[in-house]
This record gives C-alpha cells, sequence and structure tokens, in this order.
C-alpha cells in the first residue's frame, strides 16, 4: 500500500532507520530509531517496516488507561448502599415508600440477582404483571419503575454496571425500561365534585368536627397534610392569605410538624371572602371559650413537635377542637366512609383540591397564578386542570357553541 513504508528511509551506511508521531492521550509522541528493539542494525526496508509498527503498537498500549475490574453487586447489596448512603436529605415518607416497595415486592423479585445480569425484557414484563394482572393502579406501577431507575443509578453511578448496559436500561429511548400502556378505562387523574355534590358534601360537613378542614380545602386547594398542619400564625386575615410553610406527618407513631415535600410547596394562597369570615369566627369563638374551658383545654392539649424541633400545643393549631383536642390527618377516615355509605359519593380529601383547581382553571385564571395558589413544581401538572373535565367546563363550552351560532 502507498503508506504501508511512511517514515522509513534508508541511512548513508545502507542500513535502515524509521520515524513518526502518534497522538497518546491528547500529546503527540514522537519516535526516531536506526536499531531494532534487540539493538540490532535494519538491514532491510521491511524489517524497518515491522520494527517501526511493532514500536507504535507497543507505545500505544502502554498509553490505554488500565480497566478496572468490574465489581458485580447484587440489586440488594445496590438498595442498601443506597440507603446507606445516598438518600439523605429525602422526604420521611419517600423513606417510607421506598422501603415499602423494597421489602414487600421488588427484594423477594430480585434482590438476589446481580445488577448486571437484569434485562429490559423481565423488568417490563414484570411491571406489566403488577398492571395487568395483579391490577395495581397506574400510578403504583409508576413507583415501582422509579425504583428500578433510582437502583440502576446509584449502580451506575458505583462503577457496578457499564455506561453501555445503564444507557439500554435506561437513557435509549428505543431499549429503556418503560411503563405498561395505559388501560383505556383507567381512572383519570383529576376528580371533580360536581355542583350537586357540593352542596351535599356543604350540608354534611356544617358544624362537624371536619367543618374547618373540609372548607379549607374546599376554598383553597390545600394538600391534608398541610391543612391539618396550619397554626393559627399561618393566617394573615388583614391581607387575606394562608402561608403554607409545614406539614402533618405521622413519623414513627408521633404527629410531627415537617417541612413541606417540595420547595414549590411552599405558598402564601389568598382566602376568599366566605372562608376569612368564618376562620375568623373559629378563632374568635375560640378565644372566647379559652377560660370557660380552660381546665378541658389544659387536659386535652397534644404536645407536638414543630418544623425547629421544638414542642407546640395543638392549641396552636387550626384543626383543634375549642376543647383543646387535636386533629389529625386520620379524622378525615370516619367521614370519607359515612360519605359514601349516606349520600354515595365517593370522597377524597384530595378531590377538593381537584376540585378547586378545575373551577379556577374554568374561570381562565392565568396558569401561572393557579400553578402558585396550587404550590406544583410542574406547569404541566397544572395544566391538567385545565384539560380536566367537568360539569361546570361543559356548561361554559355549551354557552360558548351558543354565542357562535
Amino acid at each position: 500500500m502507498k503508506n504501508e513504508a511512511k517514515g522509513v528511509y534508508q541511512l548513508e551506511n545502507g542500513n535502515w532507520g524509521y520515524r513518526y508521531g502518534v497522538v497518546i492521550n491528547g500529546k503527540t509522541v514522537w519516535r526516531k530509531k536506526t536499531r531494532d528493539s534487540k539493538g540490532h542494525v535494519m538491514k532491510t526496508k521491511s524489517a524497518a517496516v515491522k520494527e517501526r509498527d511493532k514500536s507504535i503498537a507497543a507505545l500505544i498500549k502502554k498509553g490505554e488507561p488500565q480497566k478496572k475490574k468490574q465489581i458485580r453487586k447484587t440489586v440488594s447489596e445496590v438498595y442498601k448502599e443506597y440507603c446507606a448512603t445516598g438518600r439523605r436529605g429525602k422526604a420521611y415518607t419517600t423513606i417510607r415508600k421506598q422501603d415499602s416497595l423494597w421489602n414487600n415486592h421488588i427484594a423477594d423479585k430480585f434482590g438476589d440477582r446481580y445488577i448486571d445480569e437484569l434485562t429490559v425484557a423481565e423488568i417490563n414484563d414484570y411491571l406489566a404483571e403488577l398492571y395487568y394482572s395483579e391490577n395495581r393502579a397506574y400510578r403504583y406501577v409508576e413507583s415501582f419503575l422509579k425504583m428500578f431507575y433510582l437502583i440502576l443509578g446509584q449502580a451506575y453511578m458505583r462503577d457496578y454496571i457499564s455506561s453501555e448496559y445503564y444507557n439500554k436500561l435506561c437513557k435509549n429511548k428505543e431499549s429503556k425500561i418503560h411503563m405498561p400502556k395505559m388501560k383505556i378505562d383507567e381512572e383519570t387523574d383529576i376528580t371533580v365534585f360536581n355542583q350537586v355534590e357540593i352542596e351535599a358534601l356543604d350540608n354534611y360537613f356544617s358544624g362537624s368536627n371536619a367543618e374547618t378542614a373540609y372548607l379549607i380545602g374546599r376554598h383553597c386547594g390545600l394538600r391534608i397534610n398541610e391543612c391539618y398542619g396550619l397554626k393559627w400564625s399561618n393566617i394573615d386575615f388583614e391581607a387575606g392569605t394562608i402561608l403554607v410553610d409545614r406539614q402533618m406527618q405521622y413519623q414513627d407513631g408521633i404527629i410531627k410538624l415537617v417541612p413541606l415535600k417540595t420547595r414549590n410547596a411552599k405558598r402564601t394562597v389568598f382566602m376568599c371572602e366566605q372562608l376569612k369570615d368564618y376562620l375568623y369566627e373559629v378563632k374568635k369563638h375560640q378565644e372566647t371559650v379559652s377560660h370557660s374551658l380552660a381546665l378541658q383545654r389544659e387536659q386535652n392539649q397534644t404536645y407536638i413537635f414543630d418544623l425547629n424541633g421544638e414542642k407546640i400545643s395543638s392549641l396552636e393549631l387550626v384543626n383543634c377542637l375549642p376543647n383543646g383536642k387535636i386533629q389529625t390527618v386520620n379524622s378525615m377516615k370516619f367521614h370519607s366512609r359515612t360519605i359514601k355509605e349516606k349520600l354515595g359519593i365517593n370522597f377524597k380529601y384530595h378531590y377538593l383540591r381537584h376540585t378547586y383547581g378545575t373551577n379556577l382553571a374554568n374561570l381562565n385564571t392565568p396558569s401561572h397564578i393557579l400553578r402558585a395558589q396550587m404550590g406544583h413544581a410542574n406547569i404541566n401538572v397544572t395544566m391538567k386542570y385545565y384539560l380536566a373535565v367537568s360539569d361546570s367546563g361543559i356548561d361554559i363550552l355549551k354557552k360558548n357553541l351558543s354565542a357562535m351560532m
């Protein structure tokens, strides 16, 4: 070939030599030789070519980084390592959910397997079995998918799997693990109470121990943990706002006020006049009975841990009865069952949030304002409320269609 003797030249004494330059780790390395690797002269051109090629190959091999020996780990070992070092700062509920998925499901199925031998097909088949055969909710099955991404990411970060393997399972659009196709009859994300149901719920909760929590959910769209974590100091009656900056949780059987799950969840929510007037009367009533019920309040009050770790009295909470008894996130469970039995309404407190968001969307509330009110981190979540089909939305559509005629 044309360049097979490139850099090879003949000396004045008739012997041969070679010179060349190759790039090693980004730098050009030059070599010039008139003798072979054993110190002998090169008497022919072909001998010089052969020695040049040997020299180039040896230099390239020397410059190659030494490959680390792949450490093999089981899925269980990777998850335990993640628990020990990879989830500092995670919310308590997130940790509990991850451990539940692992201990009750994934560990038995995949725990003893080596992480580098899992296949896309078997993980997809497992997700499909959960969804189609075991009839798990779509959003619940999604949490399993996130767990696999989490574990594989931990393994990749620790060099337990190759980049090629990680990309195949987690990155490449055509090959990565994914959710099963959603069923046609899958329950929609947004559930909205119609006007008849709202009126029935208003009547049901009126005068009940849960009326305050119900009205806050109905008129402000707070999550249930946020609602029961409200302190009176969070309410600004003059500005007509509620500062949402903490939530109530049970942690190891102990009631605590803890940080919100995301940064965007911390927000200032505006109250309607109806809710503001109602809460003002509740606070005024509690102040009035603070003397007549002083002994009961002293006996019934519960001390819980606040954000800063200090203990506060349940009397500081908005959802506290006049006699000092605390109301918690579990207080709605009884009402959900009773409403189902007596009114035939599938009541979940979170549906009040759905209804609130959808009604504001139907009233053409700017999306960035609604996002702030709801405390969404992702605008796509907010946009679901604009796409939700509700009775009020249909009425608006019919009115607009009539106007077009």
